[in-house]
């Protein structure tokens, strides 16, 4: 499939693309992913792992990318009227009323994303924005190289404030899932 050349997608128009390409659309602009590496998909099986065992039985769900997050998508909104998607590495959403058999539609209660030489930039600026305007409560940014994590919590005014930065070995309480914590040692391969 060949990347689309036009402008003013929508989700309609994503749900009809084929093809092995991994796309995100911003503000109906489609925007490529690379392949996530092995060391990514290694912390993103551990987190989402982590998390899964945490939830089971629980209100709140854990899903892994690929997985469509409509973050600014309202209730009554058509596919296509929604110009934004995008695929977190890991989504937490606590209201099922929010799931549906296409993805998230609004903000997930946490975001984690695994940055990536390709998605560094992206995932701190861009998805950084869009997931503070989203409201997305918890925002983790995992570095593999760094073998860090950042945890950003929103305040009550709608900003991202940086909570800590974690390193290998560091627990981290998970705030917006009550006595969860992950031990970053299990996290990041040796």
């Amino acid at each position: 499939m060949s990347v689309p050349q036009e402008i003013g997608f929508s989700f309609a128009d994503v749900m009809c693309w084929d093809g092995p390409e991994r796309m995100e659309l911003i503000n109906g602009i489609p925007v490529m992913m690379s392949a996530p590496s092995g060391v990514h998909q290694y912390i993103s099986t551990a987190l989402s792992g982590e998390l899964y065992y945490f939830l089971k039985g629980k209100r709140c769900t854990v899903y892994s990318a690929p997985y469509n997050v409509r973050l600014f998508e309202q209730k009554d909104d058509l596919p296509e009227n929604v110009d934004t998607v995008v695929e977190p590495d890991i989504s937490v959403i606590c209201d099922p009323n929010k799931q549906d058999k296409m993805g998230c539609k609004g903000a997930p209660d946490m975001i984690v994303e695994i940055l990536s030489p390709s998605s560094r930039m992206h995932d701190r600026m861009l998805k950084f924005r869009l997931y503070q305007c989203a409201g997305v409560r918890e925002y983790w940014m995992a570095d593999p190289e760094r073998e860090t994590v950042e945890v950003f919590l929103l305040n009550s005014e709608g900003i991202f404030i940086l909570d800590g930065e974690y390193k290998k070995g560091d627990c981290i309480k998970v705030n917006v899932l009550q006595g969860c914590t992950i031990d970053l040692k299990d996290v990041f391969p040796s």
